[in-house]
């Protein structure tokens, strides 16, 4: 089939209103689209049948994950253009898929010569079978303890060697804190991690706890740097198993206690602080009250709460929202982000007084970058310590994740709060952030 290129393009321009911002390659390495753009190479027929039977961005996921779709050249400018051309973005609500809008509408009479190309196009069969890294089974209620623990290790059992070439030697995966985009990514994750140590104005012999504890960077920096007992709590077997022995390694056995538990089995509270540090955007909306009752009554009075989660825009009806499908077939399973302003109220209803919000979404950004580039690094090696599919899977979230933190799409906040006691007095200074 000659110049399948310039079919693809043509039906793309027809489907969507506009002409593709990127060059296109296709299978038989026919070539369109304006010089010096990046590249979407469709390196498989089948990519497009993907389309039709799923259209919309997890047909075009699918695609990537599996290797029939790719990018040559700048992946961060092909995922801008594209953005602006597969999403219709108003002042309000949330962003419409103008592919899945537009191949819907192939299904109008009026349109069902271009369906024909498209499908000749495609080529006869059934539709492709999903790529194995897809989540595909539901285990039980959304947000019950055995199904967090699945979407748990969905996630981050994929081999701490291969976090390890992503985060790099300060093992944290959340956002760092930076000074400038000169810092390296080791200084902005200590400076992250010392910023919440001072948020919670952590002092020798108190007792913190850290809900979704990762590898372990938290409880150690608090150990080593700030003195205090510390027990972390993760549902990753592999985290948990780094975790105790890089705290074995440190010497810091009797004052770290990593555990493979639940926050919502955490049985020997009162701490003096609590750190949640990414781990608050798997709680789900179904759970949220609970998960802040649950800290609330974990703390002692005069007790503070860092709660850093990654914020959505608001929108109009919130009942309209739902989860991003890549992300949620391929991420983050049964992730949910919320708005800043309803974690706030909900940490409120629980009965804690917040007393602080930093808005850090360029941060994140810088972070993000950092991760991708270490990925593309060693991306031979990426790929042979987890697959290749999950190593596509992590390059385009957390690239287009940082494109998201940069066009103000989504952000992230630190939100310090404290179990103010019936008498008022907060342990705060007088001067906002200053943090002693």
């Amino acid at each position: 089939m000659a110049d399948a290129a310039g079919r693809i393009a043509t039906l793309a321009e027809e489907v969507l209103g506009t002409p593709l911002p990127i060059r296109v390659r296709a299978w038989d390495q026919s070539e369109t689209g304006p010089p010096g753009a990046p590249t979407l190479v469709i390196r498989r027929r089948r990519a497009l049948r993907r389309l039709l039977w799923r259209p919309g961005e997890l047909g075009l996921a699918r695609g990537w994950v599996a290797g029939d779709l790719d990018v040559e050249g700048d992946l961060y400018e092909a995922l801008d253009r594209l953005s602006g051309l597969l999403w219709e973005r108003g002042p309000a609500g949330p962003p419409r898929s103008r592919l899945r809008t537009g191949l819907q509408a192939l299904r109008d009479p009026a349109l069902r010569t271009a369906a024909r190309r498209l499908i000749a196009l495609a080529g006869p069969g059934l539709p492709p079978t999903p790529p194995r890294e897809e989540v595909r089974t539901s285990f039980g209620p959304v947000h019950s303890l055995r199904r967090d623990r699945k979407a748990i290790s969905h996630h981050y059992d994929v081999g701490n060697d291969f976090y390890e070439l992503v985060l790099g030697p300060s093992m944290v995966y959340s956002c760092a804190y930076w000074d400038g985009p000169d810092s390296t990514l080791e200084e902005a994750q200590r400076a992250k991690l010392d910023l919440v140590c001072r948020k919670l104005a952590l002092k020798p012999g108190q007792r913190l706890l850290d809900v979704g504890c990762g590898w372990g960077s938290m409880v150690l920096h608090a150990a080593r740097e700030y003195g205090v007992s510390a027990v972390g709590v993760t549902l990753s077997e592999e985290q948990a198993a780094y975790a105790r022995k890089r705290v074995a390694d440190h010497g810091l056995t009797d004052q770290v206690e990593i555990r493979v538990q639940d926050y919502r089995e955490v049985p020997d509270g009162p701490y003096d602080a609590i750190s949640s540090i990414g781990m608050a955007e798997h709680v789900g909306a179904v759970r949220y009250a609970e998960y802040t009752a649950i800290l609330h009554g974990l703390l002692r009075p005069g007790g503070r709460l860092l709660n850093h989660q990654i914020a959505r825009r608001p929108q109009p009806d919130e009942e309209e929202y739902h989860v991003d499908e890549f992300i949620d077939r391929y991420v983050f399973p049964d992730g949910e982000l919320a708005p800043v302003g309803r974690t706030v109220t909900q940490l409120e209803a629980a009965g804690f007084e917040v007393r602080d919000v930093e808005a850090i979404r360029e941060h994140y950004a810088l972070t993000l970058r950092r991760w991708v580039a270490n990925l593309e690094r060693s991306w031979a090696r990426g790929m042979r310590l987890t697959s290749p599919g999950r190593a596509r899977v992590w390059r385009l979230y957390m690239a287009a994740s940082a494109l998201s933190f940069e066009r103000n799409r989504i952000g992230v906040n630190q939100i310090l709060a404290v179990r103010t006691p019936e008498g008022g007095a907060s342990g705060l200074p007088l001067r906002a952030r200053d943090w002693r």
